[in-house]
């Protein structure tokens, strides 16, 4: 098996344990997003790399992190939103209890960064890869 297989493993393992032991703000939000609440389909505790993020939707190429106390401005943190940012994800953070007390603020933020903004122009041609259409020659 090669190292790739045994890594995702180990995380897949991890994400799987954090899974059941859910932090109430986790369960709270949670059941906010599951079955497309939001319009699009979010995953929680899933591995990206050698990361495991709280909530992530590959659609829109969001993630949701929620910190406790213990999260105040580590470097770890700030690291690894960087890697998610290079590789084309947004991040969002929320602290547990702002998703404790004020939930209906914490899902408009998270819904206006799922929902295309009505002012941005259509993307027109190209392939999957961003590459503009070929045009035939007259």
């Amino acid at each position: 098996m090669g190292v790739r297989m045994r890594q995702r493993r180990r995380f897949t393992g991890v994400a799987r344990r954090l899974r059941k032991t859910m932090t109430d703000a986790e369960r709270t939000l949670w059941g906010h997003l599951r079955r497309k609440q939001l319009g699009t389909r979010f995953r929680r505790q899933e591995p990206i790399g050698s990361y495991v993020v709280d909530f992530v939707s590959f659609e829109t190429k969001l993630v949701i992190e929620l910190d406790g106390g213990q999260h105040a401005g580590q470097r770890e943190d700030m690291t690894r939103d960087r890697w998610l940012t290079e590789r084309g994800y947004r991040v969002l953070r929320f602290w547990d209890n702002e998703v404790l007390k004020n939930i209906e603020g914490v899902l408009e933020v998270i819904s206006q960064a799922v929902t295309p903004s009505p002012l941005s122009p259509p993307v027109k041609g190209g392939d999957r890869r961003g590459r503009p259409p070929i045009r035939a020659a007259r």
